[in-house]
């Protein structure tokens, strides 16, 4: 794909974060939080870590993306549409029964995807496996896993994270949607999981965290993982849950709830006309 500078990706997470809202109000469910916030994440995936062809999703030697946390597909879907992987007007299709875009990722109905996701914690265990036999078959590949940190209530999560480090998976990179919120809290009242980067570093990770709203900051990192060679890195993305709507930003009752069309109207309004926000992380 032709490079595009952060100011034209910056615009692509704006008409994505659009698409966003349009897909779940069409849907009439979803989790417009945490799609809304890992927007910048998949725009800096997509259209420039990756090494990966729209034209031809099974390339045996792209690179791997695993999506963890399926409930924020929408985000996903909308940013593939944009590169290039199907049809815009499949966006508006989301759920819907035999579609290629199911309310959880699905690869039956979506080759493209490499998994099929929904049981949470089980992202990082798969993207493992994946960046194991690549070593083993001496592909050069990398596998990137992204993660919400609520799931990492999950037990089979840590035994992955135990399991990456014990061999030394440096062609493995997971990225930490770190928003602070869960279905019924902020993660902080449900399962405290500071200090999270000490914790992986424990573990034997090598940690980087960005601004998960600061496209250049997300590729950076992303490449600065690749030059490291002596264990898995963890890349802790610090977003803001509902990013660009203000009525829904770091509000836990939009994890899963879907706007009505009052709601939706006022969130594309907002999106259009949105600046940057102060980083949840840095200074």
């Amino acid at each position: 794909m032709i490079k595009k500078t952060v100011e034209e990706l910056e615009e692509i997470s704006k008409e994505v974060r659009q698409d966003v809202i349009k897909m779940i109000l069409k849907a009439g469910y979803g989790h417009p939080a945490g799609s809304l916030g890992m927007v910048d994440v998949f725009v800096a995936m997509y259209y420039d870590v990756l090494n990966h062809d729209p034209k031809n999703p099974n390339w045996v030697d792209r690179d791997r993306l695993i999506l963890s946390n399926g409930h924020i597909c929408p985000s996903r879907y909308a940013v593939m549409a944009h590169s290039g992987y199907f049809e815009h007007k499949e966006l508006m299709r989301l759920g819907e029964f035999g579609e290629i875009l199911q309310g959880h990722p699905d690869k039956r109905f979506l080759p493209s995807l490499e998994t099929t996701s929904g049981p949470l914690g089980s992202g990082l265990a798969q993207g493992s496996g994946i960046a194991y036999s690549a070593r083993m078959d001496k592909k050069r590949f990398r596998t990137f896993v992204i993660t919400s940190d609520g799931e990492h209530d999950e037990g089979n999560h840590w035994e992955a994270v135990m399991f990456a480090a014990k061999n030394n998976l440096s062609n493995l990179t997971m990225i930490i949607d770190r928003n602070n919120i869960q279905i019924d809290d902020f993660t902080e009242n449900v399962m405290p999981l500071e200090p999270l980067s000490d914790k992986y570093k424990t573990f034997g990770w090598s940690v980087l965290e960005v601004d998960g709203h600061n496209i250049e900051e997300i590729i950076n990192a992303c490449k600065k993982a690749r030059s490291i060679y002596e264990n898995p890195t963890v890349i802790i993305a610090h977003t803001i849950p509902g990013y660009g709507v203000d009525f829904m930003e770091n509000n836990p009752n939009w994890h899963a709830k879907a706007p009505n069309d009052l709601d939706a109207k006022k969130a594309i309004k907002e999106i259009r006309t949105m600046q940057g926000r102060i980083s949840p992380y840095g200074e």
